[in-house]
């Protein structure tokens, strides 16, 4: 019995010195680019502009793609220029072998404009496993859905979900949709094919930059809610959107939220403050009112992250000691020994994590 698993060992490590995964991906992607022994991968097959400066993209997955529930998100690698990103985007389920990805542009966004320029029919992209906890509730409810700008994308997905089960016919839900400009509206098509369909479902679209603009989020919006304390309540949108929404909406049953932007640096916030990161030894020093994981960077220090808004927490680490700003909301931490989410947190004071 001994003799055999020795000879085991010698044949796992020439196995594993054989057999390169990135190798085997390789050979497989000569027969069909969608074959991979490790990778969830997805071709696009079809493109269309979905709004201003946003597409969507039919993608056909393979066999390693696991799809997440209605309202989460997705990492999307992209290479562009030899250099490999990750993002997060909120993906529709279309069928067994299809999801919807729609972006928008943003300025000097990197991936969100090779996306929307560069990406054609027939590309290979890389995903990552689902995550986010902007699910359906498990309990019935009416609900609300509020988005601003793309913010739209998760709403999207979750509705197409709530199609496919007796909920949509069977409970009330309202959607209330933020936009610039009318360019700017992505999905109205499908909403209107939605509540000529279901009787329950209603939705409306603002226009704040209009000539005829119609106000932003506000009281009054809520005030029209019928039954808020007992709604569940849905936000996703830039992080001011979402803030404001949290706070009219406290007295519904859930509320529910994702930002997808943070918000602007505080100019009041100038000055220089110390960092001490206890794994590596080091101590920088970094402007107030950013980032702390774009300051680390800029610093040349490439710590372990995700999506950038706060929600896969990959780039958590323990906070020793310090003040925080959290730039989504605005709540700042002084207590030590918390979870410290890097990308969308700032330094107000000297700091000691444990990266």
């Amino acid at each position: 019995m001994h003799v055999l698993e020795k000879a085991k060992k010698p044949l796992n490590a020439l196995k594993d010195s054989v057999v390169d995964v990135n190798a085997v991906n390789f050979w497989l992607q000569k027969f069909n680019p969608l074959w991979s022994g490790s990778q969830a991968l997805g071709k696009v097959v079809q493109k269309e502009n979905a709004a201003n400066d946003m597409v969507s993209f039919t993608i056909q997955i393979n066999r390693l793609f696991k799809f997440g529930q209605a309202g989460q998100h997705h990492p999307v690698f992209i290479r562009v220029n030899g250099i490999r990103y990750e993002r997060t985007y909120s993906l529709t389920q279309l069928d067994a072998q299809h999801v919807l990805l729609s972006v928008k542009k943003v300025d000097a966004g990197i991936v969100s404009s090779y996306l929307v320029e560069k990406t054609q029919v027939g590309d290979i992209i890389e995903f990552g496993q689902p995550f986010g906890e902007m699910k359906l509730p498990s309990t019935r409810s009416p609900l609300i859905l509020l988005a601003a700008g793309s913010g739209i994308t998760p709403m999207l997905s979750l509705l197409k979900a709530l199609s496919q089960t007796k909920d949509m016919s069977e409970q009330p839900i309202q959607l209330l949709y933020w936009v610039k400009r009318h360019a700017d509206a992505a999905f109205k098509a499908r909403f209107d094919e939605l509540a000529a369909q279901y009787p329950n479902f209603k939705f409306k679209i603002f226009f704040t930059q209009e000539a005829q603009a119609d106000a932003r989020l506000g009281a009054s919006h809520i005030a029209q809610i019928e039954n808020l304390g007992a709604s569940t309540i849905y936000a996703c949108g830039p992080s001011g959107f979402v803030t404001q929404a949290e706070q009219l909406c406290s007295s519904a049953q859930c509320f529910m939220s994702e930002a997808f932007s943070m918000s602007a640096v505080d100019t009041d916030e100038v000055g220089f403050v110390n960092i001490t990161l206890t794994q590596s030894n080091k101590t920088v020093s970094i402007p107030k009112g950013q980032s702390i994981l774009s300051s680390l960077e800029q610093q040349n220090i490439k710590p372990n992250h995700g999506c950038r808004m706060g929600i896969c927490n990959k780039c958590a680490c323990n906070k020793v000691e310090g003040s925080t700003k959290n730039l989504v909301n605005g709540s700042r931490n002084t207590e030590p020994g918390n979870l410290l989410k890097i990308c969308v947190n700032s330094a107000q004071t000297d700091l000691v994590i444990d990266l």
